[in-house]
């Protein structure tokens, strides 16, 4: 079994009546609704408000893909465990980052740059699969037609990466490097553009078949992640 953590802030959920009617469950919830019906995955859910936001030492050893939703809080997120989540990638954990995640504190500590981008809300998008062999590509159309997102757009502040995955292109004419790899330590990352929380992005097929294969393309390796402290890995 691959064992799978959703983690999401569940903040704008709570606060605004129409994002809380696309994502009755939460972001997470939603997510984990689909990737449970894989038979080889195993899923569980955290929150911000939780102790340690729910990613303890423990949890986390016992998490093999980590996937990560955030926006309001980043600043408010624990330094302390944003460390423990980069140890572990480092390690071998899996880390799925999706839409504003880019900004997280634990994206910034393992990918080094400011992960700045422009933005604007409410776009039509046509995400191409500018890497058609890629594991995370295989099942996915050529394109896939997203109504309404909200606009990422260049230059994007990510250091050198492993593949760009999907490219987003949007109707203002801006594009976006919107599905890309990397890899830290014995871990594998994976950066999803799409996912504002104001649209049903995360209940269309085909963005679901990427997630399904990303947890599949990042799960680690190495399954056992003992002794962290005595482990040197290079950053």
């Amino acid at each position: 079994m691959i064992r799978i953590m959703v983690w999401n802030e569940y903040k704008h959920e709570r606060e605004y009546e129409n994002i809380r009617k696309v994502y009755p469950e939460g972001i997470h919830g939603c997510i984990a609704g689909f990737l449970g019906k894989e038979e080889d995955f195993a899923v569980r859910t955290a929150t911000f408000d939780m102790s340690e936001h729910g990613l303890t030492e423990d949890v986390l050893r016992e998490t093999d893909v980590l996937i990560i939703w955030s926006h309001a809080l980043q600043d408010e997120f624990s330094d302390e465990v944003a460390e423990r989540v980069q140890r572990h990638v480092l390690a071998g954990m899996g880390l799925i980052a999706l839409h504003s995640a880019h900004y997280s504190k634990v994206m910034k500590m393992l990918l080094g740059t400011s992960m700045t981008l422009k933005w604007r809300h409410g776009d039509n998008e046509k995400l191409w699969c500018t890497a058609p062999a890629h594991p995370i590509a295989q099942g996915v159309p050529e394109m896939i037609e997203l109504s309404k997102e909200e606009m990422y757009g260049e230059f994007f502040d990510i250091p050198k990466l492993d593949d760009v995955v999907f490219t987003g292109w949007f109707s203002g004419g801006e594009v976006f490097r919107s599905g890309c790899t990397f890899s830290r330590g014995l871990g594998r990352i994976f950066y999803f553009q799409p996912g504002h929380e104001e649209y049903p992005i995360y209940y269309k097929p085909e963005i679901q078949k990427i997630l399904v294969n990303a947890v599949h393309f990042c799960t680690p390796v190495l399954k056992e992640r003992t002794n962290l402290e005595n482990r040197e890995i290079k950053h």
